[in-house]
């Protein structure tokens, strides 16, 4: 049988080079919470929510970025969800923290302690507390701040009934929670990129500072902030 063109063409195996890779089908089913995790893996700290795109959660999610608007409406909205998210997250975190106290340790340094691990713990969640606050939309900065007033609002009640179970009084607890919550996020920005020892320096100073606010308000006179000309 003579050989043609088309029994070689026939016989040839296929180049390396023109031999199509079949790609892996994208996934089909998606829920909310793959999109945040996939946004989470995006951050650090040279990357803020307010420079991810909704084209690079997508490629990281392994869907096709059309699928993003089943679950968001855009990535701005997708950012108040993982605020949320986060913040609902450490209050837990802290709460649990606080019921399991012993007689040996005061709600202060507990509860400072226990922030300051899940910065050790690299917990991103917290992360994106302390990192964002200050940039983004205004929604995204928004949802910092309801975030914010909730761990005031429920640190007040805890300072409330340990003064009723001491005994002592609390001048102006909403302001006092307000100072302390504030006082603890700000240094918890300032200790999240240090090394483990300096993390442990700043963690000591605000329990001090936490411990002076706290004093101060249960000794400070009613009168004495309403005079203060």
């Amino acid at each position: 049988m003579p050989v043609t063109r088309s029994n070689k063409i026939r016989g040839k195996s296929a180049s390396p080079r023109t031999r199509l890779e079949a790609k892996p089908p994208r996934r089909q089913q998606i829920e909310r919470a793959d999109l945040i995790n996939a946004a989470l893996k995006l951050l650090g700290p040279q990357r803020s929510m307010s420079s991810l795109s909704l084209r690079e959660i997508a490629r990281e999610a392994d869907i096709a970025p059309n699928s993003f608007y089943r679950h968001f409406r855009d990535v701005d909205e997708l950012a108040i969800a993982l605020i949320d998210q986060a913040g609902e997250t450490l209050r837990k975190i802290i709460r649990e923290a606080r019921i399991r106290i012993s007689p040996d340790r005061s709600v202060i340094r507990t509860s400072v302690e226990t922030f300051m691990e899940q910065l050790e713990a690299g917990e991103q969640l917290l992360h994106i507390l302390l990192r964002e606050g200050n940039v983004g939309s205004t929604e995204f900065k928004n949802a910092i701040e309801r975030e914010l007033n909730f761990f005031e609002e429920e640190l007040q009640e805890d300072l409330l009934r340990l003064a009723a179970v001491g005994g002592t009084t609390l001048h102006e607890p909403r302001l006092v929670s307000k100072a302390m919550t504030r006082l603890v996020f700000t240094m918890g920005a300032t200790a999240m990129d240090q090394p483990l020892e300096k993390r442990r320096e700043i963690a000591e100073q605000v329990i001090v500072m936490l411990r002076l606010i706290a004093a101060g308000a249960s000794s400070m006179p009613t009168s004495a902030y309403a005079n203060d000309d």
